[in-house]
């Protein structure tokens, strides 16, 4: 098959007059294609699909497709635009299996080029049994090998595979991972939100072929996502289904992508257990990445699930599609003619692509570092009974591998953290496998509870594999030259595979983040990593599934585990952006385990700060107060060097970021519409950075690196062909391309491949993760990957994006539910990860200077008023910050190549102490004065008369004293304003052991024993001058004490009377020995020293490694010298924010923080798009480092907005980042540049905001000359200065406001009275008011009119904000509905030109104009009879039939040259000429309120009929304003029309029974009119053909809205809405493109196509005449010439090459049709209508083929309705008459010995099961020979339009309805042998196809099996092999029977027969009856004349004697008989002989 997808084409030359109506032809081998004619247009997008059979030939390589453009003429010959010769060749060599041929130029006739471009893509499915070219180099043994050669190319034969898969010679074809390339595949996903989202899913079952097996009733199982449909039961080997089943389900598309179809078929007659047939399953993703997201009439190959070396068990033909919201399912084209039966070229998985079986061997070596998951129970007791402790232990791990359904696990290896599993997991996939990752899960085993994961990671093949489809256009170049192929099978490893999951500290609780576990979310901590290598081998069998690993193989993995060591630096410039003080922060920097402070298993580093407290910024948030001395971390760790890879991930990375840039720059640059010289500038530096980026910096050379792998290599072979495949397209690009704005979607593709060439699969660093806790609890995590901050010795390129640089982070949440809606914090970071042996490198990287001390803390405590260490409970004298371990000054020892500098000092730590005032500029001071009593007693002072507000010990009013630069504002007052009593006291009980009360209330009881109120005293802090040197801080205690009312973290510097503990810090300097520099840290491993005395005490019992980690050195970085510097960042404005009031609006204002200072813009009322126009000025910022640093790597701008609600917290609405521009010097002509920032919330985009910020760096002296200050707009608000903020110009706005429509009730009342404002810019207008929206909901004064300064730049224009008032009673203007338009760019226009909207008249007010007059049509009286006979044979379905292209269907109907109509795909306002059917109006919806769920739209309360024209006004005030853009309106009050809704047929129709079917019928509703068409609901269908029309009336604009829905009749319970369609009938009636009543294609007063209008076509052009201001139609010589818009027509030039008919009309009449047709106006069409239901909103319910006629009653009556009620189905009779059979089976033996069958024929018509006959038996046939003349009548109803046998019955007894089937017309013959006792055995059957009918033998020698082969095959049917019997009427001969024996067919028997069609006419004039009985004539039937030989032995003993007996035993008979006379005689003498010889002795007669 060879498909050719025409797009569209480029620049097509225009005519002389007008544009040409291009047409695509595409002619291969002879054979011509069209696409459909596109009108009007000079770029047109076709985007068809043409097929050409390539009938089982292959393509050779001189192969070519000529593709010709031409100009469509209605009349006469298309004219030639251009053409061109594509070759073949590639995809003929089999290099390719899709050509793209993008813009391909076009030539005229005499070869020159016309600059025309056109745009294809040609896709090729080879044959399957295509030999191999022997002239084609490239083609090897692609072919003969249908596997596509294999294990990678291995075309030297099976032999030769290596372990990756790696064997063969280059010219074998890629392998055949997957046809279609995985990673390109999955591009159409990403668009798809991951969130749970409606997706419906359908499978339409169309038949099977070749099932095998005898007698067979098949069944088929469809099981998707959990349910299981199934088909009815059908019988024979070749079933006819066609049934379609729907599954709707609401899942994450990636969840639903992994599931997968099964299609199983079964034998439902069997009742063993092996009735599964065979079975196909294929992955739902796969056809998701479809094209349309769907696969058609494919066959899929049926195998065994269990033998997977058995072949196909037979075909089944299914169509899958995959519809997600908002999706439109393809339209299925149903052919009849079944060219598409070749199931060799159509099987789902291309020829060249057979499923291979392939054993994936996962070798599982080790695993490291598993975390602790058993409870330490049962350890403890051992420890009792004196075992031995092994903590770290406690986990019984083992592997679990999933891949394709399949799961295998490793062996449990108990009580080890660190466990061998050394196995070989042997999974046996079908490749090219649908499923695209191996999930690799850890699980802890329980012998009790459920084995619990551990972690999961998963292997993705797409990464780890490549089927060389990646490189598209090159290849073909490249096969030549013999350079090895990038095509490989999966291959992975040795190497080890990082486990991510939930925290690894164990608890004995339930884990809430255990789904971290099983791979769902981010992990937010290392949990291990396992040692893992895959190989993948084609088509071997598996012996055993798991087994142990070849030690060689565990030797060879030991060179993989070597490892180096690494050395990790963090330095915390900053934290900010925390939202609440609390505990003291501090954070831990880990990498694998290393770091992890909680964790034991490795020496304790400095890894974690020291703990700060939070300080407020003045604003808004909170920040750590590090000054000039930040936090450092040093962390060393020991891994693998996997340098090699992370280099060249580093590299392509930087050239990726590069592109980014610049591709940003480039879409800023189209979106603000510079001019074409600067963005070809732009472009081209783009390019030729791009080019020149992967020319420098190429990827790493691997040879000679230690631990490479086979994918290694293979990677590099892939990175190093899709760079310079992209190094060749940007070349080729910048030499070809002239359109530049189309190049964007390439650019932006290399872009997604440069970020999916940078996945490294073997990626074994673990990432570095940074944990911020609060006191010991944490809180927020973020992992870096580690070659983000790695140094490489390379090249500079190669070092990590963030290596050694300062950057910003935002910490996240675990597992947050809100998407980052809160930022825990932001930390300004700088890192460097290197190998310690170039730790050397690090001091370049490093700024300030590193100093290390042990810090120790003495503890005090006050007893009886006096210090000391008596009072301390629990406490050392001695301890560490936390002070819960012990600690001794001289236990502390450097470590190794440290040594202490200076003695122990004290030194107070700032950061920690908390003065509640800290950064705010005022202050409130509160104490709580508490008294108690007994019950009912006197209220007393407490034993604690002042407290603060938790109860503990505070100070009493009068010591407050105010601290320096603070001045008292007020007096200590009580405060009343909380819930307390007029004193404001407030009263509560005790309950012991408590002291205070818990709860609080503010009235007094009798039982209250405590109260207290609250007493409160403002300050606030004096204004510090400018010039006024700085006051150093308040040094406090002179001892350095800090002090603190309790034991806990709240410390204080100076003493109070409350306090009963101090404490102070003293520190000892550290100094290494021998290093210098910077990078001396990394030495610092280990502890300080303990306290040993107190390890000697615990001895075994306590857990001593607890207290070991927690003393580590503490590392600073001071820096000497700050600078400062001048932030402004500009806020402009927002627009689209998300609405968070009721109201539909939000009030927003901005949080700007930057570093540690906020602060906030001006709030603004109720705005979506606000404009603050404002400039934050942040005059000194200090900011430590080198300024050059900073420059490269400027702190983020953040800002957040809110929305500020008087009630209640204010709501995050969103935020975005913004990087400022950083000026050295004020000099800098550099200006910044307003930009739109994305604002996100949860994730999403949740607007847009328009910001700008710079940073100047002032100088020392501090006399920088900074810019001017920008202008104030008030106090302390400035704006944005000129220069920044957008140049404006005057504009007019014009709004045509139309009126409301469908207004929903605002707070529980109806919208009465509604009247409009429109905002822009700052500017409202507001219209007149709607008096009664009942009666008229159309605005009085339509036009309103804004004058309004909006931005030149497009890029910045604010939107326009639609707003809808009611006004209702007591003055209240409530806001009922909003809408906001965001582009004004599609309103634009030049105000002096008049277009054909601009005279806007509608319909209405031509039609005021033009004279009533009602159309009369005369008929001549001989007509009627001529119709009679006409409508036999044409109907209107011939003309819906002959306009789809069913030319079967449709009759004679063209050869009259009668109209057809236009069938649209789609709803008539998506087609694309009629723009909507807007042109007179657009229909805004208005929306309302507050989203309820967060996640969903908010609701629409009403639609707004509306336009716009936006244009710029002259600035002078003296000329004159452009004339306006909207008058001569229509008159808007209401209209009553006839409105005709004609419903032709549904399509695919959601079932809504649970028999996979529905019983449709239409329900309409029309304003307050509703018509149920129940009585015709058409039963058990989806493809319902309704054929009705229903007539209604209504008044426009009130009723403008036609709702048609279909529902499912129920008899018992509701009827169901399948689904609905809404037609805006005021836009149709409204349209200047006359959308009320399409135009037919010719003008006739008679017929089944009569004019149906009420204005004839010389009115209606008239009025066209009059709509575009143009002089009238002059038409002459008797109407058949006419002129019109300056052209001249004539009839001939319309109707010379048509075939004229008797129901034309006047030529006047026909010429002013004609030339209406030209104007593009809707033609007479029929329109395909989705239905939607409010159970899936946004998914197709099913289709709706129907339209809609519009006439307003003003003007007359329309012409007749047309008639569509649908086609009868005919009656017809087959008559078979069975003759003879001959060669049958004989099956019995006789008593006698003989072989021998009683023969009968049995028949039936598939889907007639219930009509089965049978002949009579001939009994005894001895030679296979049986004679009958025995006839059966099959009665069946036929639609010969569709070749389809209709079939009514009732599916099961207690079915109501019978159910219609359309099946093929089929006969089944079968032979029987006849059993009395036992079942009749079954002999052969034969079954023929009376469209496709085998022709017969003529004599019995003739017939023979092969006969049938022909059909068995599926071949295209060949016509002279078969015939129809409908056109034969009779035909008589012999037929073969088979039966099937060991799989093999064998032949049962001949049959000869007659079979005969007659229709019922015939059937009465000729009548026959069944069998022999009367009337027995036609033939007459005479009695068979069977031999003697047969008959039944029961019923004939004489016959039975002679035949049986007689000829079977003579001899013997007679031989008895013989010997009975001999017996006879003997005993008659033995008888008398005594007698006799007495007689003689005696003699007594002598």
């Amino acid at each position: 098959m060879l498909r050719v997808v025409v797009e569209s084409a480029k620049n097509l030359p225009k005519k002389k007059v007008g544009s040409p109506d291009p047409i695509t032809t595409v002619i291969f081998k002879g054979e011509k294609k069209k696409t459909k004619s596109i009108d009007n247009e000079l770029n047109p997008e076709w985007n068809e699909v043409l097929e050409f059979d390539l009938k089982g030939t292959p393509l050779d390589s001189s192969s070519f497709i000529d593709v010709i453009v031409k100009d469509y003429e209605t009349i006469g010959k298309d004219k030639l635009i251009g053409s061109t010769k594509i070759s073949l060749r590639d995809l003929a060599s089999g290099q390719v299996r899709s050509l793209p041929s993008k813009n391909v130029a076009l030539s005229n006739e005499s070869g020159q080029n016309i600059g025309a471009t056109v745009n294809l893509v040609i896709g090729y499915d080879p044959p399957a049994n295509a030999p191999p070219n022997p002239n084609d180099p490239q083609a090897g043994d692609a072919a003969v090998d249908a596997g596509g050669g294999g294990g990678g190319g291995n075309s030297g034969g099976e032999g030769d595979e290596t372990d990756g898969g790696q064997g063969g010679s280059a010219s074998g074809p890629p392998t055949p991972v997957q046809s279609v390339n995985l990673r390109q595949r999955s591009q159409s996903r990403y668009r798809l939100a991951n969130k749970p989202q409606d997706f419906q899913i359908r499978v339409r079952v169309i038949e099977a072929r070749q099932l095998s097996g005898n007698n067979i009733k098949p069944v088929v199982k469809v099981y998707v996502c959990g349910q299981t449909h199934r088909t009815r039961i059908k019988r024979g080997n070749n079933p006819f289904f066609d049934e379609m089943f729907f599954y709707n389900v609401h899942m994450l598309p990636t969840e639903l992508f992994d599931e997968h179809f099964s299609f199983r078929v079964y034998d439902s007659s069997s009742l063993r257990a092996d009735c599964l047939m065979g079975e196909f399953k294929l992955d739902i993703g796969y056809v998701y990445d479809e094209p349309a997201h769907c696969v058609m009439r494919k066959w899929v190959l049926l195998n065994d699930p269990d033998d997977s070396s058995s072949g196909a068990k037979g075909y089944l033909k299914v169509s899958l599609f995959v519809v997600g919201a908002g999706d439109e399912p393809p339209m299925e084209n149903r052919e009849s003619s079944d060219d598409k039966d070749d199931i060799e070229s159509n099987l789902l998985l291309p020829a060249g692509v057979t499923l291979r079986w392939a054993t994936l061997s996962l070798k599982v070596f080790r695993a490291e570092d598993v975390p602790q998951m058993d409870d330490a129970f049962v350890q403890t007791l051992k420890e009792v009974f004196g075992a031995q402790e092994n903590k770290k232990n406690l986990v019984d791990p083992y592997l679990e591998a999933r891949f394709a359904g399949k799961k295998l696990c490793t062996q449990i290896i108990e009580k080890n953290a660190n466990p061998e599993w050394n196995q070989v997991l042997r999974l046996q996939v079908k490749f090219p496998s649908m499923c695209e990752s191996v999930k690799l899960t850890v699980f802890d085993w329980d012998r009790l509870t459920g084995n619990d994961p551990v972690g999961t990671s998963y292997l993705n093949l797409s990464r780890i594999a490549s089927s060389g489809g990646e490189i598209e256009e090159d290849q073909a170049g490249k096969a030549n030259t013999g350079e090895s192929e990038v095509g490989f099978l999966p291959v992975f490893g040795p190497c080890y595979i990082n486990l991510y999951g939930s925290p690894r500290e164990f608890t004995g609780l339930p884990d809430p983040y255990e789904d971290l576990n099983y791979g769902k979310g981010e992990g937010v901590a290392y949990r291990g990593r396992i040692l893992v290598a895959l190989t993948t081998k084609l088509d071997e069998k598996v012996e055993k599934t798991i087994d142990s690993i070849h030690s060689d193989d565990i030797l060879v993995a030991q060179k993989y585990q070597r490892r180096r060591k690494y050395s990790l630096c963090a330095v915390f410039h900053s934290a900010s952006m925390i939202q609440e003080p609390g505990e003291p922060i501090q954070f831990e920097v880990s990498i694998g385990n290393y770091g992890n402070k909680l964790d034991n298993t490795c020496k304790p580093l400095a890894s974690t700060t020291q703990y700060s407290c939070a300080v407020f910024d003045g604003n808004h948030y909170y920040y750590l107060p590090w000054a000039n001395t930040k936090p450092v971390v040093a962390v060393t760790s020991f891994w693998e060097d996997i340098s090699h890879r992370l280099d060249a991930v580093n590299i392509i990375l930087y050239i990726t970021r590069h592109l980014q840039s610049n591709l940003e720059a480039f879409k800023t640059a189209i979106l603000a519409k510079v001019s074409d010289n600067q963005l070809v500038e732009v472009w081209l530096k783009l390019l030729n950075q791009l080019i020149e980026d992967i020319e420098s910096f190429p990827t790493p050379q691997l040879e000679g690196q230690s631990n490479l792998t086979s994918l290694d290599i293979q990677i590099k072979k892939l990175r190093d062909s899709a760079l310079n495949t992209i190094k060749e397209g940007a070349r080729r690009m910048r030499e070809e391309v002239t359109e530049i704005r189309d190049t964007l979607n390439d650019i932006e593709s290399w872009a997604e491949k440069l970020n999916m060439l940078a996945e490294e699969p073997q990626n074994s660093m673990p990432d570095v993760i940074i944990w911020m806790l609060r006191g010991e609890k944490r809180v927020a995590y973020i992992r870096i990957p580690a070659h983000e901050v790695l140094f490489s010795t390379h090249s500079e390129q190669a070092c990590g994006q963030h290596c050694g640089k300062t950057w910003t982070v935002i910490l996240k949440y675990p597992m947050d539910k809100n998407k980052g809606l809160k930022v825990p914090i932001q930390i300004r970071i700088n890192m460097w990860l290197g190998l310690s042996a170039y730790e050397k490198k690090f001091n370049s990287f490093s700024e300030g200077t590193f100093s290390v001390f042990a810090e120790l803390y003495e503890n005090q405590a006050k007893m009886f008023g006096k210090w000391g260490t008596t009072g301390l409970v629990g406490r050392h004298k001695y301890s560490d910050v936390t002070g819960k371990l012990k600690l001794k000054q001289e236990y502390f020892m450097p470590p190794r190549g440290w040594e202490w500098e200076g003695d122990w000092f004290i030194d107070p730590e700032k950061t920690l102490l908390t003065e509640a005032d800290a950064g705010h500029t005022e202050f409130m001071d509160e104490v709580y004065q508490n008294e108690t009593r007994f019950p009912s007693g006197e209220w007393k002072a407490a034993s604690e008369p002042y407290t603060d507000v938790n109860g503990e010990k505070s100070r009493n009013p009068g010591e407050f004293d105010c601290p320096p630069g603070w001045t008292w504002e007020d007096k200590w007052t009580v405060d009343e304003n909380r819930a307390v009593d007029d004193q404001g006291w407030e009263y509560g009980v005790t309950i012991p052991p408590d002291d205070k009360p818990r709860a609080w209330v503010s009235t007094e009881k009798m039982y209250h024993v405590h109260r207290r109120r609250r007493l409160v005293r403002p300050r606030k802090r004096n204004a510090v001058s400018a010039g006024a040197p700085v006051q150093r801080r308040d040094q406090g205690d002179p001892e350095g004490w800090e002090f603190s009312s309790l034991i806990g973290w709240k410390f204080h510097r100076n003493e109070r009377s409350s306090d009963t503990f101090r404490r102070r810090r003293w520190r000892r300097k550290m100094s290494p020995e021998d290093r210098l520099g910077a990078c001396a840290i990394f030495q610092l491993e280990g502890a300080l020293g303990v306290d040993t005395e107190e390890k000697e005490k615990a001895g075994s019992k306590d857990d001593t490694s607890k207290l070991f980690g927690a003393n580590t050195p503490t590392v600073s970085c001071i820096f000497a010298e700050s600078f400062r510097y001048h932030l402004r960042v500009y806020v402009y404005q927002a627009r689209n924010l998300i609405a968070m009031d009721k109201e539909s609006f939000s009030d927003p204002y901005a949080h700007i923080s930057f570093l540690h200072h906020s602060k906030t813009t001006e709030k603004l009322r109720a705005t979506l798009n606000p404009t603050w126009d404002q400039t934050l000025i942040f005059s000194d910022v200090e900011i430590y480092g080198d300024p050059q640093n900073v420059a490269n790597h400027p702190p983020d701008v953040v800002l957040e907005f809110y929305d500020s609600d008087q009630v209640g917290k204010d709501e995050l609405l969103g935020r975005t980042a913004c990087t400022p521009l950083v000026k050295l010097n004020p000099g800098m002509d550099q200006t910044t540049k307003l930009l739109w920032h994305p604002i996100i919330q949860k994730g999403h985009k949740a607007g847009e905001a328009l910001v700008a910020a710079e940073l100047i760096l002032k100088d020392k002296s501090g006399k920088t000359d900074l810019p001017l200050s920008p202008p104030k707009r008030a106090e302390n608000l400035y704006m944005v200065p000129q220069g920044i903020r957008p140049v404006v110009q005057l504009t007019a706005v014009e709004i045509l406001a139309w009126g409301l429509r469908n207004m929903k009730p605002y707070q529980l009342a109806a919208v009465s009275s509604p009247s409009l404002v429109v905002e822009c810019g700052g500017d409202r207008v507001e219209s007149a008011v709607i008096k009664n929206m009942k009666r008229s909901p159309n605005f009085p004064g339509s036009v309103l009119f804004i004058k309004v300064l909006l931005p030149k730049d497009e890029m910045y224009t604010p939107p326009i904000v639609l707003k809808v008032i009611d006004h209702r009673p007591f003055g209240r203007k409530p806001v009922v509905g909003q809408c906001t338009i965001s582009s004004l760019e599609d309103y634009r226009c030049d105000p002096y030109v008049i277009t054909a909207e601009g005279a806007m008249s509608s319909k209405m007010a031509l039609m005021m104009a033009s004279p009533v007059k009602h159309v009369s049509i005369t008929m001549e009286e001989s007509r009627p009879l001529l119709e009679a006979q006409e409508k036999e044979t044409i109907d209107w379905w011939s003309k819906f039939y002959a306009s789809t292209g069913d030319t079967e269907k449709c009759g004679p109907y063209l050869k009259k040259g009668y109209d057809t109509l236009k069938v649209y795909d789609r709803e008539l306002e998506e087609v694309p000429e009629f723009k909507g059917l807007t042109d007179f109006c657009h229909t805004f919806k208005l929306y309302r309120g507050k989203n309820e769920h967060g996640e969903e739209d908010p609701t629409v309360v009403g639609e707004l009929k509306g336009s716009f024209k936006v244009y710029p006004l002259p600035d002078d005030p003296s000329v004159h304003p452009p004339p306006q853009q909207f008058r001569e309106l229509p008159d808007s009050g209401p209209q009553e029309c006839l409105v005709r809704i004609y419903v032709v047929r549904g399509i695919d129709l959601q079932p809504k029974d649970n028999n996979g079917k529905c019983d449709p019928y239409i329900k309409i509703s029309l304003g307050r009119n509703t018509i149920e068409d129940q009585d015709h609901y058409i039963p058990n269908t989806i493809n319902p053909v309704f054929g009705r029309m229903f007539e209604m009336t209504c008044f426009l604009p009130q009723d403008k809205d036609l709702k048609i829905s279909v529902y499912d009749y129920d008899l018992l319970t509701r009827d169901e809405k399948v689904g609905e369609t809404v037609i805006d009938l005021e836009n149709r009636f409204l349209s200047r493109y006359n959308s009320y009543c399409g135009l037919p294609q010719t003008y006739c007063i008679s017929g089944i196509n009569q004019w149906r209008d009420q204005l004839k076509p010389s009115q209606l052009l008239e009025n066209v005449a009059r709509l575009k201001g143009l002089s009238k139609p002059r038409t002459e010589d008797n109407g058949t010439s006419l002129t019109f818009n300056g052209k001249d027509y004539t009839l001939a030039q319309f109707e010379d090459n048509k075939e004229l008919h008797q129901h034309l009309g006047p030529p006047r009449e026909r010429l002013c049709l004609h030339v209406l047709r030209t104007q593009g106006l809707v033609p007479e069409h029929v329109e395909t209508r989705t239905l939607y239901s409010t159970f899936q909103p946004n998914l197709s319910q099913g289709k709706l083929q129907m339209w809609v006629d519009v006439f307003p009653k003003s003007i007359g009556i329309p012409g007749p309705p047309f008639d569509i009620t649908p086609r009868k189905a005919k009656k017809y009779f087959l008559r078979v008459v069975i003759w003879n059979t001959t060669e049958v089976t004989l099956d019995e033996t006789s008593v006698t010995g003989e072989r021998m069958s009683d023969i009968y024929v049995k028949g039936w018509m598939p889907g007639m099961e219930e009509d089965k006959q049978k002949t009579d038996v001939h009994y005894r046939s001895l030679d296979g020979d049986g004679n009958f003349n025995w006839r059966f009548i099959f009665g069946f109803d036929f639609l010969p339009a569709e070749q389809l046998c209709l079939v009514s019955k009732k599916e099961h007894f207690w079915s109501l309805d019978k159910t219609e089937f359309r099946i093929p017309p089929k006969l089944i013959i079968q032979i029987w042998d006849n059993d009395k006792f036992s079942l009749d055995d079954y002999l052969g059957t034969v079954e023929l196809d009376l469209r496709n009918l085998v022709a017969p033998a003529k004599t019995p020698e003739k017939c023979l099996l092969k006969m049938m082969e022909v059909l068995e095959a599926g071949a295209p049917n060949k016509t002279d092999h078969s015939k129809s019997l409908f056109a034969q009427q009779s035909v008589r001969g012999w037929w073969p029977c088979s039966i099937e024996q060991d799989g093999k067919k064998v032949l049962g028997g001949k049959v000869e027969m007659t079979l005969e069609i007659i229709s019922e006419a015939q059937a009465d004039e000729r009548p026959a009856g069944k069998g022999r009985e009367e009337p027995n004539m036609n033939p007459k039937l005479d009695p068979p004349k069977r031999p003697e030989t047969s008959f039944f032995w029961f019923t004939n003993p004489c016959k039975t004697m002679k035949f049986i007996v007689w000829r079977r035993f003579r001899c013997l008979f007679i031989i008895l008989i013989i010997l009975i006379i001999v017996f006879l005689f003997l005993a008659i003498l033995l008888y008398s002989l005594p007698n006799y010889i007495s007689m003689k002795i005696v003699k007594p007669l002598q």
